[in-house]
């Protein structure tokens, strides 16, 4: 077995999200969940409120963590010692997109491998800046976050109104 990085915005982290998670806790000795803080990116929360709301929600321990990170995926890993990235993919669109990151991570660090997970069918079409979207119309996103997240999105985007 090995150890896995699942890295991502998770601006806000949705059930989709969780789902993945859960799903891969069986093929990993360790994994550890990454919030990636990206200078291009204008995110809803930041980096240390992301992994505060991931923290909360998830059973961590020794199999499971949150963190931080910047730069590239496969450095952040070759650092850790962790030996595969976990991805998640919902669509057609997201395939030819993980596809040419998993090659690139591949050809920079050849020993890491890019291990794919398609979430349920409940959660396939769900995306964090969808659910956001629906949130700043005032639409019913309980049944794709945590009831915890849905309250800090809901409160943080009223405020920016």
């Amino acid at each position: 077995m090995v150890s896995a990085l699942y890295p991502g915005s998770f601006d806000p982290v949705t059930r989709g999200h969780l789902d993945l998670i859960e799903r891969a806790m069986p093929l990993f000795d360790h994994l550890t969940v990454a919030v990636a803080i990206n200078s291009q990116k204008s995110p809803t929360f930041t980096a240390e409120e992301r992994v505060e709301m991931l923290t909360e929600i998830l059973p961590l321990g020794d199999r499971l963590s949150v963190v931080t990170f910047s730069g590239l995926v496969v450095d952040f890993c070759r650092q850790k010692k962790i030996g595969a990235i976990l991805r998640g993919v919902r669509t057609v669109s997201d395939f030819e997109s993980e596809y040419q990151m998993a090659l690139t991570n591949r050809h920079l660090e050849p020993t890491i491998e890019s291990v794919f997970v398609m979430p349920s069918a409940q959660y396939s079409y769900v995306s964090s800046s969808l659910i956001r979207e629906v949130v700043r119309y005032g639409g019913d996103v309980s049944s794709f976050l945590h009831p915890t997240v849905e309250q800090r999105l809901r409160d943080r985007l009223q405020s920016k109104q």
